[in-house]
């Protein structure tokens, strides 16, 4: 795999990991409403599980967050140490000329 494809994959992989992230956080605050409707409510199944699940979310958008930022530098330092815009501008350059 050439330099630009690979940058282009991390990239990729950077954008699902935010679309991840962001699922993730919703997911947390939908269990959070129903976590506040059912205090009106009171069902004990709902008492019982919903924080073990709030708290699991939580975990996994730890997670998900520290991978991202560890990844995301990671692309953006071979980005930079492989000079991906100049390999760009000469892959344009190239397409136009073609």
């Amino acid at each position: 795999m050439n330099t630009l494809k690979k940058f282009e994959l991390m990239e990729k992989i950077v954008r699902e990991l935010e679309d991840l992230q962001n699922s993730q956080q919703a997911l947390i605050q939908k269990i959070g409403k129903i976590e506040v409707d059912n205090i009106e409510l009171g069902d004990s199944r709902l008492e019982k599980d919903l924080p073990d699940i709030h708290q699991n979310l939580a975990d996994n958008l730890d997670t998900i967050s520290g991978i991202l930022d560890y990844f995301a530098g990671k692309t953006q330092n071979f980005g930079d140490k492989n000079n991906v815009e100049a390999l760009k501008e000469q892959e344009a350059i190239n397409n136009a000329t073609n």
